[in-house]
């Protein structure tokens, strides 16, 4: 096992790990989505209407529609669908007049998911300067740098930036690029929340990033994976299981840690 995925599960077993993770990944009370007052007050009139259609058109501009229902996507993305199927239109549009205006503002302003938010936080971390080196969006300026520094810019700039310098190939993007004591280091950063499902999925993402081959160039280039979460808890779980079976060139690293891992490089 890589020594700083090592140190990784000891802070995270042995020390206040969640209090310092909460730095880079502050979660914030989630917030209820806004419906606009024209938006709630058509609703109300096409309720007191019963008028189904025109209830379900307004609703299918939402974000979020009120009813969890396999036919909701289909009439999103084909608006058309709904003068064609009138059967469906009642079946929808009677449980939206039986919900009642409350309920729907309810289920239409629900708040977003916490995973949702996490995405940018990383990103939002390092542009703060939290590694205490400059951190740029210009790839002549990092390339050209003496010293060390951090690329931090869109997905698709840095997605670039690394196939076209780094002899980056793989089909995911990437969240950190980095150039410490003349080494570029490059990798994926996941808050992994909980075991199983679309986790296990992000966790086998990053780490096919990690293992992922680079074309021959010019630089000095080293892949991580920058992951946080409960990969790092003592147990018999996939995540865990994997990562201490790693070769010791495998570097999984908590972003708590990222700084000291850079400046050993």
């Amino acid at each position: 096992m890589n020594i700083w995925t090592q140190k990784s599960i000891e802070l995270a077993t042995q020390s206040n790990y969640l209090d310092q993770l909460y730095r880079i990944y502050p979660m914030s009370v989630n917030l209820r989505r806004e419906l606009s007052q024209q938006t709630q007050d058509e609703i109300r009139t096409y309720l007191d209407k019963k008028d189904g259609k025109n209830l379900l058109n307004v609703l299918l501009k939402q974000e979020i529609f009120p009813i969890k229902d396999s036919y909701v996507a289909y009439l999103k993305r084909d608006k058309t669908a709904i003068e064609r199927n009138p059967a469906t239109v009642s079946r929808l549009a009677g449980m939206l007049i039986e919900m009642g205006f409350d309920e729907i503002l309810d289920k239409t302003t629900v708040p977003k998911e916490t995973n949702r938010q996490i995405g940018p936080m990383f990103k939002n971390w390092l542009a703060s300067g939290a590694l205490g080196v400059p951190v740029t969006d210009n790839p002549d300026k990092f390339l050209n740098h003496q010293g060390n520094i951090v690329f931090n810019a869109g997905d698709a700039a840095m997605a670039y930036f690394a196939q076209t310098h780094l002899g980056y190939q793989h089909n995911k993007g990437l969240d950190f690029i980095a150039k410490f004591n003349q080494t570029i280091i490059i990798g994926e950063a996941k808050f992994l929340s909980d075991f199983g499902g679309h986790q296990n999925a992000q966790f086998n993402d990053a780490i096919a990033t990690l293992r992922a081959p680079l074309l021959a160039n010019r630089y000095n280039v080293k892949t991580i994976a920058i992951l946080d979460g409960v990969l790092y808890i003592k147990s018999n779980n996939k995540m865990f299981n994997e990562i201490s079976g790693f070769a010791d060139d495998d570097v999984v690293v908590s972003a708590v840690l990222l700084r000291d891992y850079l400046f050993s490089v």
